[in-house]
């Protein structure tokens, strides 16, 4: 039988195992602090936020929010960095995505201390992820290992392959998975909405992570028996939600598969708290034991 991976059980977990760290931080007189910075008029985005606030009041974390006219020069929002930058409160800094359209994302991501970078965008993050010393191993791309983890499906010496080159999931994922540590070792293959022939290569995978936008991109008849889906995807599709993987279809042959909703979205939620509380530890120079 199929085992569907309940990505709300996962992120629980892990929300319930960062207790004690925060605890000993907050004890010892450093509280966590994560600041969120919202310049869009995306009701998506304001939502996401509102979440992200209340798993930091759940937990015990310092919740920080700064909203930006999305009519305001970009200066606004730099200076609005800046001051979180100099913030000994604050660990960490999420500006959300999107931001107004005259505004470069990419100049904001390189102005967030890197020491405060919990996405892991930074240039100098992005940099040590690739040289195999992460400071900060980006949000989703951690919460797919976790997923992995928790289902007790091996990474090491198995054939994986990711399907989208993003920056933020795709790109950092193989780079993770591939690495040598005890999550990693894989044999990664990253592909995307271009490969010639996806099929050929989907069918060779013990480990087929979908992340390239792309509705129903993937479906049963391009999976080996035995495999496992993580969906990464989030598409709307005449109103309902679908991921990159045809869900159905992918069920009949995997070995387990996430949902989309309820998969890989909780988890992204949940390694941002994790990796707000590992600043504030490294900040702090406070010790903390991390799941």
């Amino acid at each position: 039988m199929t085992e569907v991976i309940d990505g709300n059980a996962v992120a629980e977990d892990v929300r319930e195992s960062l207790r004690g760290a925060i605890e000993t931080l907050t004890d010892a007189g450093h509280q966590p602090g994560l600041a969120t910075v919202l310049m869009s008029e995306d009701r998506a985005s304001a939502t996401y936020v509102s979440m992200k606030q209340r798993d930091c009041e759940e937990l015990g974390i310092q919740s920080f929010h700064v909203e930006v006219d999305v009519d305001a020069p970009a200066n606004e929002l730099y200076d609005t960095v800046s001051d979180l930058n100099a913030n000994d409160e604050v660990d960490g800094i999420l500006v959300q995505h999107p931001v107004a359209d005259h505004v470069d994302y990419e100049e904001v991501v390189r102005r967030i201390d890197p020491g405060k970078d919990v996405d892991g965008f930074h240039p100098e993050n992005v940099g040590r992820l690739v040289r195999g010393d992460p400071r900060f191993r980006p949000c989703t791309p951690h919460g797919v290992q976790k997923l992995l983890e928790h289902t007790g499906v091996e990474t090491e010496g198995a054939d994986a392959v990711v399907v989208g080159r993003s920056n933020i999931v795709g790109t950092p994922l193989a780079n993770l998975l591939a690495r040598k540590a005890d999550d990693g070792n894989a044999t990664v293959t990253l592909c995307h909405s271009r490969t010639e022939d996806l099929a050929a290569k989907t069918k060779q995978a013990d480990i087929v992570v979908a992340a390239a936008g792309v509705p129903e991109l993937v479906d049963g008849s391009m999976l080996s028996e035995g495999v496992t889906v993580v969906d990464v995807g989030y598409n709307r599709v005449d109103g309902e939600a679908v991921g990159d993987v045809e869900y159905e279809s992918a069920k009949e042959v995997a070995s387990a598969i996430t949902p989309v909703p309820g998969g890989v979205g909780p988890m992204t939620r949940a390694m941002l708290l994790y990796n707000t509380v590992k600043a504030a530890s490294q900040r702090s120079g406070i010790d903390v034991d991390l799941p």
